[in-house]
């Protein structure tokens, strides 16, 4: 295991983590988050994927006074077939969850990597999902995390209907011109480990463009892990990597980058309990 200094990972936030999913790559979530939060690390996102999951998430980590829940369905074929009754089941875990800890709807939206017309998807049924999860978004006033891959002009197509609806397109994938149309839609972009690769060309430049407040950072633990971790599982403290690599290609100072990072995820998810912990 990596070793952290206070000034390594002191007000660092990762916006898209999955935290139950780090003890079945060999990873204690309990003793990481710890380990972590002893040393100043400002606060954690954790992600839902599945209609269900979110009650046993609480009842796992919000001992920790510093992580804030989302609840979504990723479009796994199996949500996709199932989603409307999937979409009922979420909505009352999202009645049901302590509203100082519910942060966003998702992870949710479009994945044409995996669910290829091609090769049969529900492509229909796809963006209904979506959109079940947007329209949650609306009613109970939330913003939303959106997983878009191989799909940037049909996500961005579905998001211009539900203007009052904010979020961010995390793990952006795309280059300049389509953080452009997201941005345009007044969407946040948040960058994960995937910066740090050989072959992120256009997605540095993306990097470049957003403006100062519109930019998050992420893990996406325990997928994606930045250089020089990469092919082994992804863990909050690797967000380190991104910040670094982010505020030398943005030209700042990380402590810059930081600050940045805490007040757009402050601004974003209306998370003002976590202020004090960031700060100290």
């Amino acid at each position: 295991m990596r070793q952290d200094t206070m000034s390594d990972i002191a007000g660092l936030i990762d916006t898209h983590a999955h935290l139950s999913m780090l003890l079945s790559r060999g990873i204690s979530p309990e003793k990481r988050l710890e380990e972590l939060f002893s040393g100043g690390f400002g606060g954690i996102i954790d992600i839902g994927t599945e209609a269900h999951d979110l009650a046993d998430r609480v009842d796992a980590f919000s001992r920790f006074d510093r992580i804030r829940f989302a609840a979504g369905i990723w479009p796994y074929p199996e949500a996709i077939a199932g989603r409307r009754e999937l979409a009922a089941v979420l909505e009352q875990q999202i009645r049901k969850a302590p509203p100082q800890l519910l942060a966003a709807v998702g992870e949710c939206g479009l994945d044409r990597h995996w669910n290829k017309a091609e090769a049969g998807a529900d492509i229909a049924g796809e963006g209904e999902l979506l959109e079940a999860q947007l329209d949650l978004a609306k009613q109970y006033r939330l913003p939303v995390i959106i997983h878009s891959r191989d799909a940037a002009e049909e996500t961005a197509e579905i998001l211009s209907q539900y203007p009052e609806v904010r979020g961010v397109i995390h793990c952006f994938s795309y280059g300049a011109p389509q953080a452009k149309t997201f941005l345009d839609l007044g969407y946040y972009l948040s960058f994960a480990g995937t910066l740090t690769y050989k072959n992120a060309g256009p997605l540095r430049e993306a990097l470049r463009f957003v403006p100062d407040d519109r930019l998050l950072l992420e893990t996406d633990s325990p997928f994606l892990a930045p250089i020089p971790y990469r092919g082994s599982p992804a863990e909050p403290g690797m967000v380190g990597e991104t910040y670094r690599l982010a505020a030398a290609l943005r030209g700042i100072s990380q402590e810059k980058l930081k600050a940045l990072a805490a007040k757009n995820t402050l601004d974003l998810f209306g998370l003002e309990s976590l202020q004090s912990n960031i700060d100290s």
